[in-house]
């Protein structure tokens, strides 16, 4: 991996993105970035308050601004699930670095997320789980450079096949 760019971690909500982002950067030497985190910062709010306060749309337009403007070299980032939603904030994120889909199956994010009506996922109001992730696959593939499964293994073993990945990419 050459060593301006940065990694981008894209997937579903309960994937590992945040945790195995702050792994990766300890083991990497980079800086580690939550988008959802920039998100709330700047707004002063959580996920969920944007959303009942204005909309899952809004979200995802603040969540499209904020990307596409950061400027994070040497990062990892942790993107929202809806990140991919954003042309412009997914272009911004793929001329930093790598872009990796943290795949996991419906079943194993649904064992994993338990708050899914509360946790401030960027949905259409009454939309399914199981709906939302048919939806996202197809651009979570689009904007990815790589793809690392995630279902049965530990978040070591994730991170250990991330970094095999990365290292084989160059």
């Amino acid at each position: 991996m050459k060593k301006r760019k940065s990694i981008v971690l894209i997937g579903m909500p309960g994937a590992g993105k945040s945790t195995l982002g702050v792994l990766l950067a300890k083991e990497m030497a980079l800086d580690f970035v939550d988008t959802d985190v920039l998100i709330q910062a700047r707004k002063g709010k959580t996920l969920q308050q944007i959303i009942a306060e204005s909309g899952y749309l809004n979200l995802r337009r603040i969540e499209g601004e904020i990307i596409a403007s950061a400027h994070l070299p040497r990062h990892v980032i942790a993107t929202g699930g809806s990140a991919v939603y954003s042309d412009a904030g997914m272009a911004n994120l793929r001329s930093l670095g790598a872009v990796v889909f943290l795949e996991c199956s419906a079943e194993a994010l649904r064992r994993r997320i338990h708050n899914y009506e509360s946790r401030g996922i960027a949905k259409a109001p009454g939309q399914t789980f199981e709906a939302l992730f048919l939806e996202r696959q197809a651009l979570y593939r689009q904007y990815a450079d790589m793809t690392v499964r995630c279902d049965g293994l530990t978040m070591q073993e994730v991170l250990e096949q991330l970094i095999e990945a990365l290292k084989a990419r160059g």
